[in-house]
């Protein structure tokens, strides 16, 4: 007997508890350790130690569940803005895909799949006898089966070591491939096998399973793939980068579809003819690039990325995902998600249409503006003059070479959160923080009738650096114009965004109250600066905070007046209306689904209804509880919209930044229009009413076939 021969002879006497590797013949125990090696690695393997190993082994294959691409919807459900994933993969049974592709896999891979037990006795002989003569691997004997069980360890590892187990060239990776292949087919069918093989493979292009090579290489569903088609595709699973079908030169992708049919032919799938007919065939590709993350989303919808950017920030908060941002990353890549967002294409549409309509893309100010509904604090739309792109090589470039340098800048090609929902803390809004003013006030019991003597400028009680001779260290404001000077209720201070008013007001109910009611309604202050003031130990001092010197994004703008739409009720921003998983199922978290509304009564509904009719008296609708005062700061919301809305403009000092925010009982949006590159950059005022056209307009347009529904008056109790 050889020294080989003896090493197999004691390799089988101690493995001899292990059934399923005996009940598959001598021949596969004994030659087994000479698959994949040149006989001398084979005669290295001491009988204990394979022993040894082997019974270590689990005797049931653990599957993990393979990655799969998550598909991101619009509104509809039906719309897709892009997809997710680290393996492009969808499951798909095997009755929805092509009898093709069953016989190719088979006649390829394994032509007596249906007739082993996981392990083909005959091929095991075969492979040995032919790696004996080449004195290597020229030949291996995986069955589909095993083929299958090494992709499931390969795909559960955990650690770089188990994936390196689960594919390394080793005798005794094939003994455990062997012994779960065959327990494996005690335990499900041979369809079964078959069907998770074909989801778990790899085509090459990134694609994973039959569907995403159907995609990928042919841009169709499984069920459509032709003969020629599906022995094109399972050519490709013994070497994706050898056979490429989409490499310039096809001659060995052509050569190995060949061979494929060509064993169809022999085992009777097709007949001759059909055999030669599609032989003659020339490969034809579609190629598909799956959308991989927001800036795949097509050039044609390239700002839907922007609502794109937001739900994936949204995403990474969830502690439903995982324990941290990068675990609930992993899970969205990897989780198979179908997420139906609430974006709204027609009312994107609108708001984008719009928005490049008053400034192009090249603009050094960017213009955007933010859409939520009442209720529930889903975004329907998130549009700005900007491309969603990380090619920022040709930004800033100007027409005129003498001044590029000059007009340098992050635009028109950015990545970052313009409009909210990531870390950039936003800008400077202006008189649209007069609201907060307001509503502590009327939280506090003071009626919409309180008033103040507004004179052009006014000696604060807070404490400043020093400013003109008449006040020293006091804050003194002024307004913009002699025409606010008088007196003023909350209707006509807000209308015309009287500033002397709104001090006087917050001294009155405390700049502490002001700064907490807006933490109260979402505000979130993201600067050392702001952080600083908005302190318990600074925030009474806080003065100028009525007068918007703190940052804020659209996002959350647009999200305090849907408040105030909603009768007081705060929704947390919102960018999904539904989340499924794998299973079909919503997605849970402490038994409440991910996707659903997260409200809270923020404020009373009357004190919520007196702030809206104030903020009537702002776009020219007019207050039904009191007078306007005369005239207003932004008497073209209503002429546009024609239909009840109320609102707040807002500038910054030297017109560094332009607001407004508006709304109706069904929709509510803010927009702004700065530089984001440069904050001192003034807007002018040649820019300060494209905001409020631009709301109005696409409030006009995403409401075009709702009724006009009317705002509840308040109580007479928080009227005088």
């Amino acid at each position: 007997m050889s020294y080989l021969g003896g090493v197999i002879k004691r390799s089988l006497t101690a493995v001899g508890r292990i059934s399923p590797l005996l009940r598959a013949g001598l021949i596969a125990g004994v030659v087994v350790a000479g698959l994949a090696y040149p006989l001398a690695a084979v005669a290295g393997l001491g009988a204990k130690s394979g022993a040894g190993l082997l019974q270590e082994l689990p005797e049931e294959l653990q599957v993990a569940p393979n990655a799969q691409t998550t598909y991101v919807y619009a509104n509809d459900g039906k719309t897709l803005l892009t997809t997710f994933y680290e393996e492009h993969r969808k499951p798909t049974a095997l009755a929805d895909m092509s009898p093709y592709v069953k016989q190719a896999i088979v006649a390829s891979e394994d032509s007596r799949f249906y007739d082993h037990n996981g392990v083909d006795v005959k091929g095991v002989a075969r492979a040995f006898v032919a790696n004996q003569q080449a004195g290597g691997v020229s030949q291996g004997a995986s069955t589909l089966t095993m083929q299958y069980v090494r992709m499931a360890l390969r795909d559960g590892a955990q650690t770089p070591t188990d994936a390196l187990r689960a594919t390394e060239q080793t005798t005794a990776r094939k003994l455990r491939e062997m012994r779960l292949a065959i327990e494996l087919e005690k335990q499900i069918s041979k369809d079964e096998i078959l069907e998770r093989y074909l989801n778990s493979a790899y085509f090459g292009h990134r694609a994973y399973g039959i569907f995403a090579a159907s995609q990928v290489f042919f841009s169709k569903a499984p069920k459509q793939l032709t003969l020629v088609e599906a022995a094109t595709l399972a050519g490709l699973v013994k070497a994706p980068s050898a056979y490429d079908p989409a490499s310039k030169d096809r001659t060995a992708a052509t050569d190995r579809r060949n061979y494929v049919i060509d064993r169809m032919r022999t085992l009777g799938s097709i007949t001759a003819a059909e055999a030669a007919e599609a032989k003659e065939q020339p490969i034809r590709l579609k190629l598909t690039t799956p959308r991989n993350d927001c800036v795949s989303v097509p050039e044609s919808r390239n700002h839907w990325a922007f609502f794109c950017d937001f739900f994936k920030s949204w995403w990474l908060q969830q502690p439903a995902f995982g324990a941290n941002s990068r675990e609930r990353l992993d899970n969205l890549r990897r989780g198979g998600y179908r997420i139906t967002t609430s974006l709204d294409p027609r009312v994107q549409a609108a708001a984008q249409k719009h928005v490049l309509e008053k400034e192009k893309k090249n603009s050094r100010y960017a213009l955007g503006q933010v859409v939520i509904q009442p209720g529930t604090g889903r975004v329907k739309a998130m549009a700005v003059n900007r491309t969603y792109s990380l090619d920022q090589s040709g930004n800033g470039k100007h027409s005129d070479p003498a001044k590029r340098k000059k007009f340098k800048g992050n635009y028109p090609n950015t990545v970052n959160p313009l409009l909210g929902g990531g870390d950039m803390p936003g800008y400077q809004a202006g008189s649209t923080f007069k609201i907060f003013t307001m509503l502590a006030a009327l939280d506090q019991g003071m009626p919409l009738s309180t008033a103040f003597n507004s004179p052009p400028r006014f000696k604060s009680k807070y404490i400043t650096s020093p400013g003109p001779a008449a006040c020293g260290t006091y804050w003194c404001p002024k307004n913009a114009s002699a025409s606010m000077t008088g007196r003023q209720t909350m209707w006509s201070g807000f209308g015309k965004s009287v500033n002397t008013y709104f001090v006087q007001l917050e001294q009155k109910v405390g700049a502490q109250r002001a700064v907490k009611m807006a933490e109260r309604l979402g505000l979130q202050w993201r600067t050392e600066v702001d952080q600083r003031m908005a302190s318990p130990a600074n925030a009474s001092g806080w003065g100028a905070f009525t007068l918007g010197v703190s940052d804020a994004t659209p996002l959350e703008m647009a999200n305090v007046f849907a408040t105030l739409a909603a009768d007081g009720k705060y929704c947390t921003p919102n960018p999904v209306q539904f989340i499924k998983t794998p299973t079909g199922e919503d997605a849970m978290f402490n038994g409440v689904p991910v996707a659903g509304v997260r409200c809270r009564q923020a404020l009373l509904p009357a004190v919520a209804r007196a702030a809206t009719d104030a903020a009537r008296c702002v776009t020219g609708y007019g207050a039904a509880a009191g007078a306007c005062g005369g005239w207003e700061t932004s008497p073209m919301v209503h002429a546009i919209m024609k239909r009840p809305v109320a609102g707040k403009s807002g500038t910054t000092d030297s017109n560094q930044a332009a607001w407004f925010a508006g709304y109706t009982p069904q929709l509510a949006a803010a927009a702004f229009i700065a530089d984001p590159d440069n904050p001192r950059h003034a807007v002018g005022s040649g820019n300060a009413t494209k905001q409020k056209t631009l709301v109005a307009e696409t409030l006009r347009d995403a409401l075009k076939d709702a009724p006009k529904v009317k705002f509840t008056p308040p109580p007479d109790w928080i009227v005088d």
